[in-house]
């Protein structure tokens, strides 16, 4: 066992038997590389990455191969989900570098851990258009051996990381001058993504596609605000979103039997996915099946939320209340031998038919797209790993089946779901995915995010409990009790690494929607602190924006900021849609000046590719909107019928903008600072529960009838396109 051995995370743990005498990330391994004089090899993965697999049964449990890291490198292993600071600065390279990036993440290092090459998967030999590692090792360590090409290589990494430090570095006057006309700005994202939308199969672009959820709340919020100011081009947004949604939500992507989302798709169908299911894809895709529900009211998108979340607390949640990282893609065969990609989750026609009663095979097949010979498309399935095997799509709808079958189509709901459970069943017998154990804060915000807000739309009391239960969880586990920051990470215990930005803002993120859930000033009141202690932390003083990390270790040699809404959204998009509902909620004006700083500070970013901030886009949006508060005065809802169906009513529709509140008549806590007096001014009628809508805080009469306050809000929300 070597040095990893003593580790918590569970990919480190994974190389503890390596023959590779691999480090954690830290002063040992650097100390060790400047007194022998060696290079450093870093790589970075996690621990449910099927190529790091690949790679690891390739190369690092070689002993060959083993010998020469060894031997000529100071070999670095890090988690990339425990230390994004150290991925996102390294992977930065890598992409400049090579032109793209992923993971395992290779990088050779001056011993002052200044990158000279680097790149992603090696294989073993020269293919797939790369360099065998072993040869690769070989060529490095003689290049470095030689005193003149060793000082080429140490200023050639001078050099890159001088430019590197210029390019992340942001003047002050660069955001000086505000954002030019938001509107346009947001026209042109929107157009951005009208352009790449596949209005055959949903998505944007070809294969492989991604969910990319952050896409969806822009178009969501676009929609809604053009919707109001009757352009067409608020119709287009709605349809582009929930066509998408609806082609992911029949494709291959979503786990039929078990529920959730595997992590993307290898073809442009959504049909053979990557078999990965992440804790980030859960949540989020769970938020956007929620607006799409508040949108359409439609039940198909109300039920993938369920199976979403239910699978996150059968399968993901911990005893304690927090959330498990993600699944692996790879698994033993029911047969046996090494482990596969997707051999957990495939079928063969032959298992399905002999599993199922007679009369409900076909009915299954015809639905699930089952075929005989497999029903991989041609090229979804390069290395052959699905050749006479099923993914589970949904090809045909309840309706088509129904007709085809000559059944009553409750009948065939009817047998589908016995059929669902029955397969669900004997799948459960098959060896299970590694499952990565660690506990995120940030992947466990937007999960309290994605419980919170669908506990409100779905009046769902399951997802309330198990969202107070994941955020007393994260402030007693993963906060420091001496000085109130944040932690990274818990495993058998609280990390060492502090929390990074990301961190903060998705926690904030999801105490603000706990808030809006219960109504207990004490989520609001761990909201503002956390936003404080965020604000000391991480904002940039001299250009605005937030850092990705405090700037306390040394080791990194860049503070970096994260402005990229890919799989995961970027810190500073979360905290500008933060910052907007606290000082809608607070009143502080102070939030809205750091937000508005915020924005200026991305203008070039929004100017040059707003589609490259869609989350960011979706919370400038909302300054485009009067601030709009629904206050309903009444006793708490768990004491009060009627404030409870006032309540259903005001949780149906999608406003983002709007704030939502319930205080008991004649107390409003001081938390509220600017805003108390405004609130403690509404009074309910004759003592009963009674509603406030109030546009730029100017109220409308209160009302006390659910139907009333329909009536109301659809004056905000506009009405549901309806069925596509």
């Amino acid at each position: 066992m070597n040095a990893l051995a003593r580790e918590t995370s569970p990919y480190l743990l994974q190389h503890a038997g390596n023959p590779v005498a691999w480090l954690p990330w830290g002063e040992a391994a650097f100390a060790q590389a400047r007194a022998e004089g060696k290079p450093i090899f870093l790589s970075i993965g996690y621990s449910t990455c099927h190529w790091c697999h690949v790679m690891a049964h390739e190369s690092f449990e070689d002993e060959v191969t083993a010998g020469l890291l060894n031997k000529h490198f100071i070999p670095v292993k890090v988690d990339r989900e425990e230390r994004p600071d150290v991925d996102r600065l390294y992977m930065a390279y890598v992409q400049a570098a090579t032109g793209q990036g992923g993971w395992p993440m290779s990088v050779w290092l001056t011993p002052d851990l200044k990158p000279f090459y680097g790149g992603t998967y090696f294989p073993p030999d020269n293919r797939y258009g790369r360099p065998g590692f072993p040869a690769l090792l070989g060529r490095i360590a003689g290049l470095w051996q030689q005193q003149t090409d060793r000082e080429a290589i140490v200023a050639q990494s001078e050099g890159f990381f001088a430019s590197l430090a210029e390019s992340v570095r942001q003047t002050k006057e660069e955001g000086s001058e505000g954002l030019p006309d938001p509107r346009a700005l947001l026209a042109e994202g929107f157009e951005s993504f009208r352009s790449r939308f596949d209005g055959r199969e949903g998505g944007f672009g070809s294969a492989p596609k991604f969910p990319r959820p952050a896409v969806f709340e822009f178009l969501f919020r676009h929609a809604v605000r053009l919707r109001r100011e009757g352009n067409p081009d608020g119709e287009a947004a709605l349809r582009i979103a929930l066509f998408t949604l609806d082609k992911m939500a029949a494709g291959g992507m979503r786990d039929h039997l078990g529920g959730g989302f595997h992590r993307y798709s290898v073809d442009a169908l959504w049909h053979v996915p990557h078999f990965e299911k992440m804790l980030y894809d859960q949540a989020q895709l769970a938020l956007a099946y929620t607006a799409a529900y508040r949108l359409t009211g439609e039940a198909r998108h109300a039920a993938v939320v369920r199976e979403t979340l239910d699978y996150l607390l059968t399968e993901m949640a911990t005893p304690e209340g927090g959330f498990h990282s993600a699944e692996d893609a790879d698994s033993l065969p029911p047969e046996g031998g090494h482990p596969v990609e997707g051999a957990y989750y495939v079928w063969t026609a032959k298992e399905i038919a002999a599993l199922l009663p007679a009369e409900s095979a076909p009915l299954f097949a015809f639905v699930y797209g089952v075929e005989e010979s497999g029903n991989t498309p041609p090229g979804s399935d390069p290395h052959g790993e699905f050749v006479g095997k099923n993914v589970l799509i949904r090809r045909h709808s309840s309706a088509e089946a129904a007709t085809r079958f000559a059944l009553p189509e409750e009948e065939v709901e009817t047998r589908l779901t016995a059929a669902r459970r029955t397969l669900l069943a004997t799948r459960s017998q098959r060896p299970r995915p590694h499952r990565d154990d660690k506990i995120l804060t940030a992947w466990n915000g937007l999960a309290l995010s994605a419980l919170a807000v669908a506990a409100q739309a779905l009046d769902e009391p399951r997802y309330r409990l198990a969202a107070e239960r994941v955020a007393a969880f994260l402030l007693k586990h993963l906060r420091d009790p001496k000085t109130g920051r944040l932690l990274r990470a818990y495993r058998e215990g609280p990390g060492t690494v502090g929390g990074f930005a990301e961190d903060y803002a998705f926690l904030i993120a999801g105490l603000l929607d706990l808030f809006a859930t219960t109504f207990e000033p004490r989520w609001l009141s761990e909201a503002l602190a956390l936003q404080k202690t965020m604000d000391a932390l991480f904002w940039d003083d001299a250009a605005g924006g937030y850092f990705s990390t405090t700037g306390d270790d040394p080791s990194l040699l860049l503070r970096m900021k994260e402005d990229y809404d890919g799989a995961e959204p970027a810190p500073n998009s979360v905290a500008a849609g933060n910052l907007l509902r606290l000082h809608r909620l607070l009143g502080d004006a102070a939030f809205l000046t750091r937000a508005q700083a915020l924005f200026s500070s991305q203008r070039r970013l929004l100017e040059r590719v707003p589609e490259a901030a869609p989350l960011l886009l979706a919370a400038l949006e909302e300054t485009l909107l009067p601030p709009l508060h629904l206050v309903i005065v009444g006793l708490p809802e768990s004491e009060c019928e009627a404030t409870r169906v006032l309540l259903r009513e005001a949780r149906r529709p999608f406003l983002p903008h709007l704030a939502l509140l319930l205080f008991t008549p004649g107390t409003v806590p001081d938390l509220f600072g600017n805003q108390a007096s405004f609130y403690a001014s509404l009074r309910g009628e004759n003592g009963k529960a009674s509603a406030f809508l109030c546009e730029n805080f100017a109220c409308q009469l209160p009302t006390t009838n659910p139907v009333v306050l329909h009536s109301l809000l659809e004056k905000h929300s506009q009405p549901p396109i309806g069925v596509l």
